[in-house]
């Protein structure tokens, strides 16, 4: 049997508002035949029960991005689609339908405005009475903002996600959305209502206390397209038509918390709009992944601390918010605030939250039960202190929610190892706390930006936990579009910093932009995307930015060497000076080494896309780059000018190691692990490389000793201390409980969190030998003291699974290889398989 699942379109499940006309189809096979591959597929495009597409029979395997190749599609139509196989010469029946709608052609309506002034930070609801005049085919409202936006419909949310439109590079694109609202509406009298709030717009931004970098009035703007079941058509468009009030929001920032005044529902007083043009806006369909409310945690505790404080903790260090119930009289409050950790004596710590709030007032209404969740904040928490309250608290009527972009979990690993565990559970509890809309650094303090170093080294372990194509297509767009005319990439995407005046006592305010390893990211999210789902067109959307960035380090190389500028190198690195958080491996070589890197990708991606004029100009490049690395910072003898373990590590993962010194580089960063006790002392550069590097070099041993070592400073030692996310800092909280310096002392950063990926490219050992997982190595490397490991990966193929144990003196591997694909299965022995699809169990002996 046969059958087809799975269906999605530019990797989404039937989208709304789909930001392309030229879509590509994607779907996943399921059979019990071994070895199955698709022999030929058949497409049909549907609009209104009329065949506008139908691919017929084609000959070819392909079952991922398979282009639409059919008439022009319309704007603003729904298509369904479904598809067909056939394997091993028996045809599946057509799967079920799946579909898309396409985008607007234009966007047509002007803003509406209120009457905030640039100080408040407030929220305006617009209102605006439509009248169904007959029966509805269809109804749909695009809808953005300048600002955060919730829109209601006859006092219904007519969404579950959050946080819309969205942050995107304000001013060379703001994002809409799509919504079905077909069965919202009701006959006649409906009252539609717009809540917006200042956001990432106008609100307090960045962590030097600026406001209203894009814009200092929020605005609204909202096109309804009705169609009716008798062929009429209404359009009705924001315009001085609509009115505005206050809301009981009469507080809201990102940073600082909500203040809700439930004693101002339903006493609005309604006032007219001012109408402002959008053509200063390119307003655009949104093409990221929407933000909801995902788990949910009870109180685990709730207790007083020795000074007096009343704190929930529940249990998982979040970004999110609480959702509580309270019943009081009039103008009682319930006043919360938030925080990741205890301090050494068990009070509530809030100092690494610098000049964020984090705290949300509620006011009653005084009428039975009230329920109150904030709109427009989130926090990094896992305890909260209940500074007010009315009467008795129950802990049980509080409940915390976690939020983060919508992306499917296709990752997940399980060992022996309780500890390792944790870790892993800790790596993509730091991806959910700061996956929301853009990658932030942190998702607690005043800063949840979007810092390029963070995203650059962790993409590939983020590749492995969620499904990020989406996620990470919207914020490439937006760095595209922040990329500095010279190719330099600024430190955060979306570009804050870049306008803002100079600080002598802030050098990332004189810098701005282009450190290596983070303007890198430009070159290694793309490229690293490839890898895992295939996509030769975001290639081909990112290359114009990849080569922009390497043509920008080319600029400021001085004979192939990239000695100039600002850089981070091996932030925050733990053999860094007293006081200081750059790392001891000197900037030159840290440039150098990520400008060799960065080249090297972007000549193979210009072979992939057929430009072998580029590739062969890179591939000289690259060359050149090494052969200057190689002089500059080899001794004749071998000998690494940089002696520090991050220096070594970088000279080897990137192919910088001259071949007959490779025995002397990895006995040395042996020695420097030795010297160090044991431990690493690697920063943002070096640590994700760290276990990669010793694998591939016959030092497992070693490898597995660093990722197994408790002692700080370790990535078990967090653990040890309680953590439930990655923390910014291997000694965030030091060996006696105190903290290390709270001005930049996060406790869910994800950075050092990718070391995951070594969790399931070589304990696990799914590896991908060809974009998207077409090809696959499974070839796991048993060490330390684990014992079994179970790991699996849903591919763009379907799902890969990896499974050992050790047993006596035996090997025992069982894996699953999805169809379509075909596995090369490595044995701790040597023994090596071919295999296409289905279960196999492999057994060695293992000395």
């Amino acid at each position: 049997m046969v059958k087809v699942c799975s269906l999605t379109c530019e990797s989404l499940e039937n989208p709304l508002g789909l930001p392309t006309m030229h879509p590509r189809f994607s779907w996943i096979i399921k059979t019990g035949i071994n070895s199955a591959f698709q022999q030929k597929y058949h497409i049909e495009v549907s609009e209104q029960d009329c065949v506008v597409w139908s691919s017929d029979v084609i000959e070819s395997g392909q079952s991922v991005f398979v282009p639409y190749t059919g008439k022009p599609l319309q704007y603003a139509t729904k298509y369904l689609w479904r598809v067909k196989v056939c394997v091993a010469d028996m045809w599946s029946e057509w799967s079920e339908y799946a579909w898309f709608e396409t985008a607007l052609e234009k966007w047509n309506a002007d803003f509406i405005e209120a009457d905030d002034k640039p100080e408040e930070s407030c929220v305006k609801t617009f209102r605006k009475k439509i009248n169904i005049s007959g029966e509805l085919r269809s109804a749909r409202i695009y809808a953005t903002a300048l600002g955060l936006y919730n829109i209601c419909l006859n006092g219904n949310p007519i969404s579950d996600t959050l946080f819309n439109p969205g942050w995107s590079a304000y001013n060379s694109r703001l994002l809409y959305q799509a919504y079905d609202v077909t069965d919202l509406f009701t006959k006649n009298s409906n009252v539609l209502t717009a809540s917006v709030a200042p956001g990432w717009f106008k609100g307090d931004f960045g962590f030097i206390n600026n406001r209203s970098y894009y814009g200092s009035k929020m605005a609204f703007s909202s096109q309804i397209e009705l169609h009716y079941a008798d062929g009429t058509y209404e359009c009705i468009s924001t315009d001085d038509s609509w009115q505005f009030s206050d809301s009981p929001i009469i507080y809201t920032e990102i940073y600082h918390g909500e203040t809700y005044d439930a004693r101002k529902e339903n006493a609005e007083t309604w006032k007219a709009v001012t109408v402002s043009p959008s053509t200063n806006y390119n307003i655009v369909p949104f093409d990221g992944v929407p933000v909801r409310r995902k788990e949910s945690f009870k109180p685990i505790a709730y207790f007083t601390t020795p000074k007096g404080e009343h704190v929930l903790d529940f249990g998982q260090n979040i970004a999110g918010r609480v959702r509580f119930n309270v019943r009081g009289n009039s103008g009682d409050t319930v006043k919360l605030r938030h925080a990741e950790v205890l301090d050494r004596e068990g009070n509530f710590y809030i100092e690494n939250l610098r000049d964020a709030k984090c705290t949300d007032l509620y006011i009653l209404k005084g009428a039975g039960i009230e329920t109150y969740e904030p709109a427009f904040t989130f926090h990094g928490f896992r305890y909260v202190c209940v500074d007010e309250y009315p009467g008795e608290l129950d802990p049980q009527d509080f409940t915390a929610i976690a939020i983060y972009s919508d992306m499917k979990n296709i990752g997940n690993f399980s060992c022996s190892d309780s500890l390792i565990n944790q870790l892993h559970s800790n790596i993509q509890w730091g991806l959910k706390g700061n996956f929301l809309d853009i990658p932030t650094d942190c998702p607690q303090r005043d800063e949840r930006l979007g810092w390029t170093g963070d995203v650059q080294v962790f993409i590939n372990t983020a590749s492995y936990l969620h499904e990020v194509q989406a996620f990470f297509r919207k914020w490439l767009r937006d760095l595209a579009k922040d990329q500095m005319p010279d190719g330099g990439v600024p430190f955060v995407i979306p570009d804050i910093l870049n306008n803002l005046k100079p600080d002598s006592d802030n050098v990332i305010l004189n810098e701005k932009h282009s450190s290596c390893g983070w303007g890198d990211a430009a070159v290694v999210v793309p490229w690293t995307l490839y890898i895992h789902y295939g996509d030769k067109r975001m290639l081909e959307e990112a290359y114009p930015s990849m080569r922009g960035w390497v043509e920008y380090i080319r600029s400021k190389a001085i004979d192939n060497l990239w000695n100039t500028g600002f850089h981070f190198g091996d932030w925050v690195a733990l053999d860094a000076k007293d006081g200081s958080h750059f790392g001891a491996t000197p900037n030159d070589l840290c440039a150098t080494a990520y400008y060799a890197y960065s080249t090297e990708l972007l000549a193979k991606t210009a072979e992939i896309l057929g430009n072998s004029a580029d590739a062969d100009e890179y591939r000289l490049l690259h060359s050149k780059i090494v052969c200057a690395y190689q002089s500059e910072f080899f001794t004749s003898n071998g000998r690494l000018a940089a002696r520090t373990q991050t220096g070594h590590i970088l000279s080897l993962m990137f192919g910088l190691t001259p071949e007959k010194f490779m025995a002397r580089t990895i006995d040395t960063l042996v020695e420097l692990i030795e010297e160090n006790g044991g431990h690493l002392v690697t920063g943002f550069l070096g640590t994700p490389y760290f276990l990669h590097v010793l694998s591939q070099n016959d030092r497992l041993k070693e490898a597995y000793a660093l990722l197994q070592r408790e002692e700080y400073p370790s990535w078990l030692y967090q653990i040890k201390k309680g953590a439930t996310t990655i923390w910014e800092h291997l000694n965030g909280i030091l060996e006696d409980g105190t903290m290390r310096d709270p001005g930049m002392n996060s406790f869910n950063h994800y950075a050092y969190g990718a070391i995951g990926d070594w969790l399931y490219q070589v304990v696990a050992g799914i590896v991908p030998l060809e974009p998207g997982f077409s090809r696959i190595l499974i070839s796991p490397k048993y060490g330390g003291t684990l014992t079994n490991v179970e790991a699996e990966l849903n591919t763009p193929y379907g799902k890969i699974t990896s499974a050992w144990k050790l047993h006596d003196s035996d090997f025992l591997l069982n894996v699953k290889v999805p169809p379509n694909t075909n596995a090369e299965i490595c044995m701790p022995n040597g023994e090596t398989y071919t295999v296409g699809s289905g279960e196999y169990s492999y057994r060695c002996k293992i000395t």
